[in-house]
């Protein structure tokens, strides 16, 4: 396995096939990445790139990411990575607009964080069958050692 630090410098694992799929993403768009995530619950593979380089890993009309879809035989999603919570909150819900984060800490060190979002764009924050608060969720509990994300 490979590892990649966070700012809080916990150690990510990446497994043998996260790594390859990284490899694959900059071969195909020479954009740096800098986490990848499988979701096996949802068949899917999120990939962490920087913010300004979402337009060069999606593709023209999704081009990159229709092209990833059929190797891997999988969903993918591209979300900008940002090592600052706020921000990661926010990118990883977007296009919802994030109006605030706040983090609380619950007994039995749990960290619980509250996204309140503009009220015409709750839908777009939960996702269809709650996939992007998912997602957003396994971004924020690998990266920030969150437990949980609730939509406000």
């Amino acid at each position: 396995m490979n590892s990649v630090k966070n700012e809080k410098k916990q150690t990510i694992k990446l497994t043998a096939d996260e790594f390859r799929y990284i490899a694959l993403l900059h071969e195909i768009t020479n954009t740096y990445t800098y986490d990848c995530i499988i979701d096996e619950e949802n068949n899917r593979v999120i990939y962490l790139v920087d913010p300004k380089d979402i337009g060069r890993a999606i593709g023209p009309r999704g081009s990159v990411v229709q092209q990833l879809r059929n190797l891997l035989n999988r969903d993918v999603e591209i979300v900008g990575f940002s090592e600052n919570l706020e921000e990661q909150v926010k990118l990883s819900l977007a296009p919802a607009r994030v109006k605030e984060v706040k983090v609380v800490s619950r007994a039995g060190n749990k960290k619980i964080v509250y996204a309140v979002v503009d009220p015409s764009d709750k839908a777009i924050a939960i996702g269809r069958n709650g996939r992007t608060v998912s997602r957003a969720t396994l971004i924020l509990k690998r990266h920030f050692g969150i437990d949980r994300l609730i939509i406000v």
